[in-house]
C-alpha cells in the first residue's frame, strides 16, 4: 500500500523530475512548515475573532497579562516581545486604547517614555480569550500516539533555537 501524499510530497516530487540534479529534501520539513504555519495562523484568528481580537492583538494583551503584578510595559518590551515592526506596535495600541483594553502612562524613569499596562476590560478580555485560544491550540494538534508529542515538541525547540541564535 502506498503512503498517503499530500501537496508537499507531490511538490518534491516534481521538483525530483525536472531538476534530478538537486536535493528537494528540505523542502519536506520546512514547506510542511510554512503550510502548517499557515493554516495555524488562520484557525488563532478564527477563533479569536468571537472576542474581537486578532493574534497581533492577542499578543499585546497576553504579554501583559503575563507581566501580571509587575506593572506595565514599555512598547519596546512588547515589541522585543510580539515581533512586530514599531510602526505595527503604535497602531495595535492604539486601536487597543481605543477599544479600552490598555491604557497608556507616563514613564516615571523616562520622561519621554510610556508604560502601556492592561485596563480591567482588557484583563477580562485576554483572560477569555486566552481560554479561547488554549482550546483551539489543543483542537489544532494531530492525533499523536504517547510520547509522539514530547518528541515533537523536542525537535521543534531545537530546530527553532537553531535559527534564534
Amino acid at each position: 500500500m502506498e503512503p498517503p501524499t499530500d501537496d508537499i510530497d507531490r511538490l518534491v516530487a516534481a521538483w525530483r523530475e525536472s531538476r534530478p540534479d538537486l536535493d528537494p529534501s528540505p523542502l519536506e520539513l520546512v514547506g510542511r512548515a510554512i503550510v502548517l504555519a499557515r493554516h495555524l495562523e488562520k484557525s488563532v484568528n478564527d477563533a479569536l475573532a468571537e472576542h474581537g481580537l486578532a493574534l497581533g492583538q492577542f499578543d499585546i494583551l497576553a504579554t501583559l497579562r503575563r507581566n501580571g503584578p509587575k506593572g506595565g510595559l514599555t512598547p519596546g518590551a512588547l515589541l522585543e516581545s510580539v515581533m512586530l515592526s514599531s510602526g505595527g506596535m503604535t497602531a495595535r495600541l492604539q486601536r487597543l486604547e481605543e477599544d479600552g483594553l490598555v491604557r497608556r502612562l507616563p514613564d516615571p524613569s523616562d520622561r519621554r517614555g510610556v508604560i502601556v499596562e492592561l485596563t480591567a476590560k482588557g484583563k477580562k478580555a485576554i483572560d477569555a480569550a486566552t481560554a479561547t485560544r488554549f482550546r483551539e491550540a489543543e483542537r489544532s494538534l494531530p492525533k499523536l500516539a504517547n510520547g509522539e508529542r514530547e518528541k515533537l515538541v523536542g525537535l521543534l525547540r531545537r530546530w527553532l533555537m537553531q535559527i534564534e541564535h
